[in-house]
């Protein structure tokens, strides 16, 4: 349950960080659109001024008239509607030559400080006769007509302004075809567009918003590690808290070996035969005293399970290795009796000295072992076996448990690691007892290494120094 409150909790911050970069994005969003357009608009404020002068008005009136005198051509059915405009494109050509020397100079004066390209476009041409429409032409039907400036697709400029002119265009006319004339007037409308593409627009836009673009990008990282930060906290706090409780709930646990073991050997000493018999006798006192002081040396242990092999106090002494690992193995008996365990030893023939810190030694020996234990099956078998490699000596205690899957094995001689796979968290303990193990081995500048397969078994190897 709290694991899974853990889940909601991370995923609900997630989407959250998700909508914070989302309002985040749109805000931004909205500062770009904004600053467009009045980045355009006053862009648009300084280039009108340039349309509204006396020069623009001369090449506006020689373009109009030109066009006007083909609108009569067209009501004279001397031209087709086509022609009104093709005819019309050499006059708008030549005066576009004079309109671009025009805006050079006019936009200079202007310093915007950034290139811009400018277009005027007819939109469509109509002419009037009472209620008729004779339409001449229309950018409905295919692009608009191109008069002056730099031609370029409609989707890269943005429009400054339209124009709508209705004018009376009066000319003469020879209807009858007798010599006699008569004043005609033509109604004409003519729509017309202003467009400039703004060269690098968005590159200027972008630069005016780096300080902001860079904020927030700073702003979303610092949040992110803060999230990062915080869910870590918050599971390290979970894991210290579930590892507090967990060892609350089973340091009786870890305190029953040699609980029992006292147990059995007190219970030995009321029977009458080992009361009689000096040697059983002292036996008995010897295994009560050697767990009466690993009990009260396991409590010290608990206490300073947290050190690091280099912070780890070793009292040496040396030790026959014989009489060490018999000792070893009648005290291992004797706390898994009342357990289907088939204990089996094979200790190095020839007798050697060993320099260990005994206490030390025979805890992580007996964690290996008790592992062992806890992750056997039905049926227990663990096999010890010792032996000499000249200047080393060699532990090896193998059992035919459930295994440790390949991936974990480098992770379960960390602290308070345990392996997760099938069963095993049904296991009481606290993650210590391997942790510990390595920690005294290499105290004693020896190593611990394991061969594992799942359901096969593992094989624990200590090797260290014969000094």
């Amino acid at each position: 349950m709290k694991k899974q409150k853990i889940n909601i909790l991370i995923i609900t911050s997630i989407l959250a960080l998700i909508a914070l970069s989302g309002i985040q994005g749109y805000l931004i969003y909205n500062t770009y659109q904004l600053k467009k357009d009045v980045f355009i608009k006053e862009t648009k404020k300084a280039v009108s001024s340039i349309d509204n002068t006396k020069e623009m008005d001369s090449l506006t009136e020689l373009w109009y008239n030109s066009l006007s005198e083909n609108l009569v051509e067209y009501k004279r059915n001397k031209y087709l509607k086509k022609e009104v405009i093709t005819k019309f494109k050499p006059i708008t050509d030549s005066l576009n030559t004079v309109f671009k020397d025009y805006y050079t100079k006019e936009i200079s004066k202007v310093n915007l400080g950034h290139d811009l390209k400018y277009k005027k476009t007819i939109q469509s041409v109509i002419l009037f006769d009472n209620d008729a429409r004779d339409t001449i032409f229309s950018s409905k039907e295919g692009n608009d007509f191109f008069l002056f400036g730099e031609n370029f697709p409609d989707e890269e400029g943005n429009m400054i302004s339209k124009a709508r002119w209705f004018t009376e265009h009066d000319y003469e006319d020879d209807q009858i075809g007798n010599g006699d004339v008569f004043k005609t007037t033509l109604n004409i409308e003519i729509r017309t567009q202003d467009t400039i593409n703004i060269i690098g627009w968005k590159r200027i836009i972008f630069g005016q918003m780096t300080s902001l673009f860079i904020f927030s990008v700073i702003l979303l990282l610092f949040v992110v590690a803060l999230l990062f930060y915080s869910i870590k906290t918050l599971i390290q706090q979970k894991k210290i808290v579930e590892v507090r409780n967990d060892f609350i709930n089973n340091i009786t646990h870890e305190l029953k070996t040699p609980l029992a073991t006292l147990g059995i050997v007190s219970k030995s000493l009321r029977n009458k035969k080992i009361q009689d018999s000096v040697a059983s006798f002292s036996n008995s006192l010897d295994i009560l005293d050697r767990q009466n002081n690993r009990l009260q040396k396991l409590i010290d242990q608990v206490m300073s399970n947290t050190l690091g092999s280099e912070e780890i106090v070793l009292s040496k002494e040396k030790v026959k290795d014989d009489q060490y690992f018999n000792e070893i193995i009648e005290d291992f008996r004797l706390s898994v009796k009342n357990k289907d365990i088939e204990f089996n030893a094979v200790l190095e023939l020839e007798e050697v000295d060993l320099t260990i810190d005994k206490f030390l030694f025979t805890t992580a020996l007996f964690n290996i072992m008790e592992n062992a234990v806890k992750y056997g099956r039905e049926k227990k078998e663990i096999n010890l076996k010792t032996e000499r490699n000249k200047n080393t000596y060699k532990i090896l205690i193998q059992d035919n448990g459930i295994g440790i899957p390949e991936k974990e094995q480098q992770k379960i001689f960390e602290k308070f690691y345990r392996v997760t796979t099938g069963d095993v968290h049904e296991v009481k303990g606290l993650g210590l007892g391997l942790f510990y193990a390595n920690q005294v081995i290499k105290a004693h500048l020896g190593s611990i290494e394991l061969e594992s397969k799942p359901n096969v078994g593992t094989t624990f190897i200590i090797t260290i120094p014969i000094i």
